[in-house]
């Protein structure tokens, strides 16, 4: 079996709720770009990655770019087994890892469809049924945000990402905090996110003003040093995300004692394969994880929750229903959260059946 075309779409997806956070990052309408992958034995693989801007080093009309590269050493070569054809485009073209991500994925999808088996069963086996959601909730007016925190937990959700910074100032970060705390009581996981946009002098502030509320701090300052300073000034435990992207910094992270959890998104590390050789240092190292991606809908949505389910519960803090916040849905069979749960696909591959109709018409033809 070989590779015989690569088909590539821009598509927007738009937020039900503009999403503010910290240093003028937003999310309203954020352009996401799926792959499809055709073999010459007439599967179709699919992928899909969603660079938000100014988040990441990635944006996604470089993807396409990336793709013309690769061509030459993807088209021809062999789906099956993901990892060998992804090595040969790594060593073709260094670096660009969010936009290997959606090949990747696609790649796995073509796998798991000629074995007959959901990406679970390939990635580690099934560990649970359905997996823990956390609500992510934007950076707005505490009492907004607290409202949304209690409209969120009505349905079964207990962990909750309240977005920080976004006001610059440290006073209304904490009764961000407190109010969310307050809202859903005493037990559910609350933990304040400023997506790398905090000095540590404000983070160590909000730390502190929190430090009875039983919150956890996820990503406060652009270093990993910095973060550390942070954690050692407050005490409170802390979630690595965007700067935990490969090896060495889950280990610098680890060494730092800062990650007490951490984010593995399927963009920041280049797709299915290299984020189960995180998820298994990881468990080496003994964080928890969260397993999501950076921005999507339904095909990056899936991949993750079978790379989630795929490993073991009580290492994973939360998975993230992506297509959940934005429409439109890409593909209209794919799981929904339930009782603050999600279910990863049971069919061949990602076991999602994409609506090509909401794609539009293709922006590039690789063949």
């Amino acid at each position: 079996m070989k590779v015989s075309r690569i088909t590539l779409w821009h598509v927007p997806l738009t937020s039900h709720q503009a999403y503010y956070m910290a240093d003028g990052k937003t999310c309203d309408t954020v352009e996401t770009v799926v792959i499809a992958v055709d073999t010459d034995a007439g599967l179709t693989g699919w992928g899909e990655v969603c660079p938000i801007p100014h988040y990441l080093p990635a944006y996604a009309r470089g993807v396409a770019p990336a793709l013309q590269e690769l061509a030459p050493v993807v088209l021809g070569g062999d789906p099956v087994g993901a990892e060998a054809l992804m090595a040969r485009a790594d060593a073709w073209l260094p670096g660009h890892v969010y936009a290997k991500s959606a090949l990747d994925i696609a790649l796995w999808d073509i796998t798991g469809q000629v074995a007959g088996l959901p990406l679970h069963a390939l990635l580690g086996g099934r560990r649970q049924d359905t997996l823990p959601l956390y609500h992510s909730i934007t950076c707005v007016e505490p009492d907004e945000m607290a409202r949304i925190a209690r409209e969120a937990q009505t349905l079964g959700i207990t962990q909750f990402q309240a977005k920080l910074g976004a006001s610059g100032d440290w006073q209304t970060d904490v009764e961000r905090l407190a109010k969310v705390r307050e809202a859903v009581g005493p037990g559910p996981l609350v933990y304040g996110d400023w997506n790398c946009g905090a000095t540590t002098l404000d983070a160590i502030r909000v730390g502190r003003g929190t430090a009875h509320l039983d919150v956890m701090l996820e990503q406060p300052c652009a270093t990993l040093e910095d973060c550390a300073r942070v954690k050692s000034a407050t005490g409170s435990p802390m979630k690595m995300d965007e700067l935990a992207h490969d090896t060495a910094t889950l280990l610098e992270a680890h060494r730092l004692g800062i990650m007490d959890a951490v984010a593995l998104k399927l963009s920041k590390f280049g797709g299915l394969s290299a984020t189960r050789r995180a998820r298994d240092l990881c468990l080496h190292l003994g964080a928890k994880m969260c397993i999501e991606c950076t921005w999507g809908s339904d095909i990056v949505t899936a991949a993750a929750m079978h790379l989630g389910a795929a490993t073991p519960p009580n290492r994973v803090l939360n998975v993230c229903d992506l297509s959940g916040y934005v429409s439109p849905r890409l593909a209209p069979d794919a799981p929904t959260r339930m009782d603050g749960r999600i279910a990863p696909p049971d069919g061949p591959g990602l076991g999602i059946t994409v609506d090509e109709d909401s794609l539009g018409k293709p922006d590039l033809i690789l063949d």
